[in-house]
């Protein structure tokens, strides 16, 4: 709980190492359902939320409610829940700009980064300025419009899912929670708070660049996030430093649970030696 909002969790497993999997848009802790037991079984605890905007109890209304400083603060409130003062943080899509923004903020409460898909955020602004990730990311502008997106994506939120290679149970439980009360509002809250974030200062403070051991892993064909600044995201990691390129698309917890595993898994291995 935090500010009075509550929030769905998924705990597994019972390691002393405690993994946070943060899921995107439009998925939900679900995402992760294929990698929560090839880490429990080697030997972590997986924590994995809903996030503001996919929990019930957590359904804020305007878009400041959305801004990232908001949604760090709600990891940072479940890492000291836990009663942990370090954890390994895992984000996928949205999830991933997350913890892109918390090990900026908080890199004292990390043990490690490992970021699925989303580029950093400054690898994401330099590509939108001299790479194709603007024609990319058109949908963001669209998302900003009031009631229209909902309306629009209640009857074709299926097929986008499916045509960009999200599995078909994936596609149908996601669509099914979109059209829930209010899920459709919170999940594109995340999107419209965006305006709020052009300056960066909702996103970091100064330019520090990530001092947690990180890894990036990526699929090459990606629709929605594109090699410039998938390879431009080591410039902002000062600590050591892996990116992992996957013959895949977007969804990788869903369509490559071993692969994205292994790599949070490898990781966990590097900073423990």
């Amino acid at each position: 709980m935090r500010d009075g909002l509550v929030f769905d969790v998924t705990d597994r497993g019972g390691g002393d190492d405690v993994a946070v999997l943060l899921h995107g848009w439009p998925q939900d802790r679900h995402a992760w359902a294929q990698v929560t037991p090839l880490l429990t079984e080697a030997g972590l605890r997986v924590v994995a939320p809903d996030q503001r905007g996919y929990s019930p109890g957590a359904l804020p209304t305007g878009r400041a409610a959305y801004r990232m400083s908001e949604l760090v603060a709600d990891v940072l409130a479940l890492v000291d829940a836990l009663g942990e003062s370090r954890v390994h943080l895992v984000g996928h899509d949205w999830g991933g700009s997350v913890a892109w923004a918390f090990a900026e903020r908080h890199p004292e409460r990390l043990l490690s980064l490992t970021v699925v898909s989303t580029p950093h955020h400054r690898a994401i602004a330099w590509a939108m300025r001299h790479a194709d990730q603007a024609r990319r990311s058109w949908y963001m502008a669209a998302f900003q419009l009031p009631v229209v997106p909902e309306l629009v994506l209640r009857r074709r939120l299926p097929v986008a899912l499916r045509r960009s290679g999200l599995p078909e149970q994936d596609v149908q439980r996601y669509a099914a929670r979109f059209r829930l009360p209010g899920m459709a509002r919170g999940g594109l809250g995340w999107y419209r708070a965006i305006p709020l974030r052009r300056n960066n200062s909702d996103l970091t403070t100064g330019t520090r660049r990530i001092s947690t051991p990180a890894t990036y892993v990526w699929g090459r064909h990606d629709p929605a996030l594109g090699r410039a600044a998938a390879e431009r995201t080591r410039d902002h990691v000062a600590a050591d430093y892996s990116f992992v390129e996957l013959d895949a698309g977007h969804w990788l917890p869903e369509t490559h649970p071993r692969e994205v595993a292994a790599a949070i898994l490898e990781r966990r291995r590097t900073v423990e030696q």
